[in-house]
């Protein structure tokens, strides 16, 4: 065995890369990190009917989306290759034969099975769940070789762990059963067995099984609705796994750091849709204005909004005075949207709700408001004050209208930022609008 710990991700090219299987991948991709070692891809594509290129591709695309990236595997090769166990039959059928060539193994027609001796305690020291034991009596004998010279699955993840150096098999819990079996041919073959550590299951609010119901389940979905690679990742981690004080968000570099498989719990993990909320706003609030840009931006040119007509660094600081509005891009892109374009504010709002002599009253304000020498916020507000003083009017009454005119929405930032970020002559457009200046 190697003295680095070599772990592995081995996803079935079935589907694409959905939150368990992420789960799975990250963990081991810590503990490599953690430890200094290898994180190796492998692609487990023994189902012929359903393993596709496409799925293979996609669940790469959010393992790079993720930021999980392998130091060894099908697109990049490695001292240990084949990574796909669609080439390595011959290797299958090698120690199949050998099996059959020492009396282990019998045939059945064109498929080989293992069989399973009597009286042999098999038990290992689980990372996460401690001992477990089994007796072999308790287990049917194992096929190996299917009929139509397919490895399976039991089978097949002996020889690529052992072929390939893992010494650490880091998978979810329902895999507990299947590690008898896989220790059996360990010991036919008078091979040593890796160290397991089987995950904690992830459950929905309800405490039953993730499924769609309870919310997107591939890793791409939350891409699309808005959520952040640092996000989900840092999600994943404390999904089964704290790093040992009250701290729920993190870097990747804490995580790194940080990561024990000794620290995970037995536990199943719920998948708490608010708590992934919060994490990506937090770390929504950290990004640089211009990366939070580029992630906000593809939102907006969906909704059609004229992006293009204003500066990298208007569009930038308009996110910036949001201060930590929207728990995702999509929604932050949604909040904004009215610093993007006067399309979105006039569809929200009529001003239907402003009477006649209200608007009298308005046009005044605003036209002395419009005639400012300084058109900052602090200047705006401390002149609204005054006005309202000095008029006997309550500031709501001025603010709000004007806060319904520039943004379409009840709840906004202050809106004299507002009405500064988005420049007089827009301001004096969009009140025009409502009949809320003199013409």
């Amino acid at each position: 065995m190697n003295k680095e710990a070599r772990v592995r991700f081995a996803p079935s090219p079935t589907g694409a890369l959905h939150i368990g299987g992420g789960h799975t991948a990250l963990f081991n991709w810590l503990w490599a990190r953690h430890t200094g070692g290898k994180f190796i891809l492998r692609i487990e594509d023994t189902d012929r009917e359903r393993s596709t290129k496409e799925y293979e591709e996609t669940i790469m695309a959010g393992m790079t989306w993720m930021g999980l990236d392998w130091d060894e595997g099908p697109d990049i090769g490695g001292p240990y290759g084949p990574y796909r166990q669609s080439e390595r039959l011959e290797i299958y059928h090698k120690y199949a034969q050998q099996l059959l060539d020492e009396g282990k193994a019998y045939t059945e027609g064109p498929a080989i099975i293992y069989k399973v001796p009597e009286g042999i305690s098999l038990a290992f020291d689980d990372i996460v769940y401690g001992r477990i034991e089994v007796r072999s009596e308790t287990l049917k004998d194992i096929v190996m070789i299917k009929s139509d010279g397919m490895p399976t699955y039991n089978y097949a993840v002996v020889i690529d762990d052992y072929t390939m150096g893992i010494n650490y098999v880091i998978r979810g819990e329902d895999h507990i059963s299947n590690t008898p079996k896989q220790l059996l041919i360990y010991k036919a073959l008078g091979w040593e067995e890796p160290q397991f550590a089987h995950l904690p299951m992830i459950l929905g609010k309800d405490k039953k099984k993730l499924s769609k119901r309870h919310g997107a389940t591939s890793v791409y979905e939350y891409r699309d609705l808005g959520y952040m690679p640092d996000s989900v990742f840092n999600f994943l981690a404390i999904l089964g796994w704290s790093p040992g004080d009250d701290r729920e968000v993190f870097s990747r570099e804490e995580a790194i750091k940080l990561f024990d498989l000794k620290r995970v719990t037995k536990r199943a993990a719920v998948f708490d849709m608010d708590k992934l909320n919060f994490i990506n706003q937090e770390h929504l609030k950290e990004l640089d204005p211009m990366v939070r840009l580029e992630m906000v931006e593809p939102f907006w040119k969906e909704a059609m909004l004229p992006v293009e007509k204003h500066s990298r660094e208007y569009l930038a600081q308009a996110l910036e005075l949001m201060g930590g509005r929207g728990r995702t891009t999509k929604e932050l892109a949604e909040y904004s949207d009215y610093f993007v374009s006067f399309e979105p504010v006039k569809n929200r709002y009529d001003g239907s709700d402003v009477s006649e002599e209200d608007k009298g009253i308005l046009k005044n304000f605003f036209g002395d408001l419009l005639k400012l020498d300084s058109w900052k916020a602090e200047s705006m507000e401390e002149f609204a004050r005054s006005w309202s003083n000095e008029k006997d009017v309550k500031m709501k009454n001025l603010a709000m209208p004007l806060r319904w005119a520039l943004t379409g929405v009840k709840v906004s930032p202050g809106i004299f930022e507002v009405a500064e970020h988005l420049g007089r002559d827009e301001v004096k457009e969009r009140l025009a609008y409502y009949g809320f200046v003199n013409p």
